[in-house]
């Protein structure tokens, strides 16, 4: 079955970086897109960015353009998703998400909290 298991979060002062991973399992990892998605309290779960099945194309939010890269290791099933210039307002769960044709899947999600 589709698995999909995020990794990486934690507590890190405005500035900071962290970079997550979903590692994914029980489908074939390189012929899909995957996207990261948050989802802070109180708020509606948002796109953060998005990538391409060979990785040959990007896309992100506005709010983290510039600060955040996605990326991938087919050979590992890995997605990446690395944060810099971490600020307050990116505290969320964090969420990697595949979508086929006639489903979609999410992981558990990783906290990430940015406070000083």
């Amino acid at each position: 079955q589709v698995r999909l298991v995020e990794s990486g979060g934690g507590w890190v002062q405005p500035g900071g970086s962290l970079r997550l991973s979903c590692a994914a399992s029980g489908f074939t990892f390189s012929k899909y897109g995957m996207n990261w998605y948050r989802q802070a309290p109180g708020k509606e779960r948002e796109l953060v960015a998005g990538i391409t099945s060979a990785g040959g194309s990007t896309n992100y939010a506005d709010s983290v353009k510039g600060r955040f890269t996605i990326s991938r290791d087919n050979a590992k099933n890995t997605v990446y998703l690395q944060m810099n210039s971490l600020k307050p307002e990116d505290t969320a769960v964090y969420y990697c998400n595949v979508v086929f044709t006639y489903a979609r899947y999410w992981g558990q999600g990783t906290q990430v909290t940015v406070s000083s």
